[in-house]
């Protein structure tokens, strides 16, 4: 019933909020919002190679097309974003900005190419070590031996003589050479020592198995190091697995494909929401303050994305409080959706319920978090339940106007769960009658390709987006994984960096500097070992209103974004003032900023704050 009547107000609300924003953002008329940078222009020669074999496919491992990230950041202390792709089965590279979007590839000298051939996943950019240089964490996983699994860590030990970053590769010195099925790290102070501590993301590499209740509340209760989700404390500069301790699953049943951090209840300490795929259910930690988390999916959450890809989290109405949004694989259109494979019929969604799984449904979900602890899912109402087999879901100001759009990475390398290619499959085996190793490669030879666009939605002023991709000019055609955002070429908007399957990856331009909308970008320089203020926020108040940013740099899927962040202005000039929630529990105030100017905030100017800043505004406290 609450969750009912809160949906309600939303729509109302909301609706009555947009009516005093145009609800039609997008000028047709007007250029696009990004230009796709030549990659002769750029210099950025890079593209995720796949080279399918007897035991690289996808009936051998299901997450052979789910590529590889983005990390952007300033490696070498210039002012300017560079960027990191990690390959498959190729080299990793490391792009040095020079300006004006013109990029050196680095990565021999820089020493970070990873062990050549497969399988790298994810990469994370943070200050490890709490040295004021940004260090890299690179996931492995695969069919592969533990030793050639164990993730590394390149430590950043400064520049050369020509300005170009130098690594040395610690992983085991540091305690993090996890031989793990990994997907992604996350770098996060959850104990407010001034330290950062990780969250690693793993996955089992095979299949989903057919479960019962029996089974599956063995695997639950079953700790797997290498399969499940686990917490690393850092302690004294070395990293120890604190997972059972800080109670957190780290079961075998464990398919993440993304972990969103956010204090998604305002007590100042940063919460996670773990994205499992197949039919295995998220989960939903809140920190409690005292060293463990407890997971309240089921208290606080009406239903979920059944097959849960990337996420993000951010707050999309501008209300003061964290919003979740989850990926999934529905297709935009009918004849796609009948084209591919649907979610499990409803035996088998009975059974999901009765071994204590959570209701799942196949599409985006945007939860809107009520101030309660309660969310109002409100993804097919805002327009943004749809976008076939999708990645990275990146909440960010793309235009400058004030309110977080969506980018979305989408595609897949083959479609396997095509219906036809099934059939295909089907007779295919049944007229062979016993296969042979070469007939495999015959198989996935005849497997579609989605080769699909990927999209941007641009926020109406609230809950409610408008898919705007082809005025906008992202609509290229590409299956496209990881991605990040960063500004680039620092004139005060996000440009993006996507990660593509067989294809050159994208480098797109904001062009948000011909407009007349103005920006704020803020540097957040913290103490301790925590240097760049990660878990820290920052409210920007103005008329009335406000927008809130967190320093979260490691979110979408596989990647990430700059940690500097950007918030867009519209027409304003002055803002009222700037509140900086560090991490720590300081607080520091800034009064009548100017637009469109970085602002570099010392957490050692900041005072220590008796009470953690909440939204005003309770709208949902009065529904009992």
């Amino acid at each position: 019933m609450v969750f009912s009547l809160c949906l309600i107000l939303i729509i109302v609300l909301g609706c009555e909020n947009e009516k005093k924003h145009d609800l039609k953002k997008t000028a047709s008329s007007s250029p696009p919002l990004f230009t796709l940078m030549d990659e002769e222009e750029t210099n950025i020669h890079f593209q995720n190679n796949l080279v399918e074999g007897l035991n690289a496919n996808v009936l051998m491992y299901e997450y052979l097309y789910n590529g590889g990230g983005v990390a952007a950041g300033d490696f070498n202390g210039d002012e300017l974003v560079d960027i990191y792709f990690t390959s498959n089965m190729g080299d990793n590279k490391l792009y040095i900005n020079q300006g004006d979007f013109k990029f050196i590839d680095a990565t021999k000298i820089s020493n970070v190419a990873g062990r050549s051939g497969p399988w790298k996943t994810g990469i994370s950019a943070a200050d490890i070590n709490g040295d004021n240089k940004l260090d890299l964490y690179l996931c492995y996983s695969g069919a592969l031996p533990p030793e050639k699994r164990k993730n590394q860590v390149f430590i950043n030990i400064g520049n050369d003589e020509n300005g170009m970053p130098l690594f040395e590769e610690r992983g085991e010195a540091l305690g993090l050479a996890s031989p793990a099925f990994s997907n992604q790290s996350y770098f996060l102070d959850y104990d407010h020592d001034q330290d950062l501590d990780m969250i690693l993301l793993n996955h089992n590499p095979k299949s989903l198995p057919v479960l019962n209740e029996v089974s599956t509340a063995k695997l639950l209760e079953k700790d797997d190091p290498l399969q499940g989700v686990r917490l690393f404390e850092q302690d004294n500069g070395t990293f120890k697995d604190i997972t059972v301790k800080a109670g957190i699953s780290g079961s075998a049943l464990t398919y993440g494909l993304g972990i969103g951090i956010s204090d998604l209840n305002n007590d100042g300490w940063v919460d996670f929401y773990v994205s499992n795929d197949y039919t295995v259910p998220d989960y939903l930690y809140i920190n409690n303050a005292n060293g463990t988390f407890t997971n309240q999916l089921n208290e606080s959450v009406g239903h979920t994305s059944h097959f849960s890809m990337g996420n993000d989290i951010s707050d999309i109405n501008n209300d003061g409080h964290q919003d979740i949004l989850t990926l999934d694989m529905l297709p935009e259109d009918n004849h796609r959706q009948k084209l591919l494979l649907a979610p499990d019929n409803y035996e088998k969604f009975d059974l999901n319920l009765r071994t204590g799984f959570h209701y799942q449904y196949m599409r985006n979900m945007l939860q809107l978090n009520n101030g309660n602890g309660t969310f109002s899912e409100i993804g097919q109402f805002s327009g943004i339940s749809n976008t076939d087999w999708s990645w990275v879901a990146l909440l960010a100001d793309y235009d400058n106007d004030g309110w977080k759009d969506l980018f979305v990475t989408n595609g897949y390398y083959r479609d396997y769960t095509n219906l036809d290619f099934i059939n295909y499959m089907e007779n295919y085996v049944q007229s062979k009658g016993r296969l042979k190793r070469e007939d495999v490669l015959e198989i996935i030879n005849q497997m579609p390709s989605s080769n699909l666009s990927n999209y941007l939605f641009l926020n109406l002023g609230g809950t409610s987006f408008e898919n705007t991709t082809k005025e906008l000019g992202l609509d290229q055609a590409a299956n496209s994984n990881g991605a990040a955002y960063a500004d680039l070429d620092n004139d005060g908007d996000l440009d993006l960096i996507v990660n593509n399957i067989n294809k050159p990856a994208f480098i797109y331009r904001n062009e948000s500097q011909n407009t007349t909308k103005n920006y704020v970008k803020v540097k957040l320089t913290g103490e301790g070992k925590n240097t760049s203020g990660i878990g820290s926020r920052v409210v920007l108040y103005n008329n009335n209103s406000e927008q809130s940013l967190e320093q979260i740099p490691n979110r979408g899927y596989l990647s990430t974004v700059s940690n500097i962040l950007n918030f867009g202005l519209g027409q304003v000039n002055t803002i009222d003032s700037l509140v900086i929630d560090w991490n720590s529990g300081k607080r520091q105030v800034l009064l009548d900023v100017k637009a469109n100017q970085l602002v570099t905030i010392d957490e050692k100017n900041a005072q220590r704050s008796t009470k953690i800043k909440t939204s005003p505004s309770s709208t949902f406290e009065e529904i009992a």
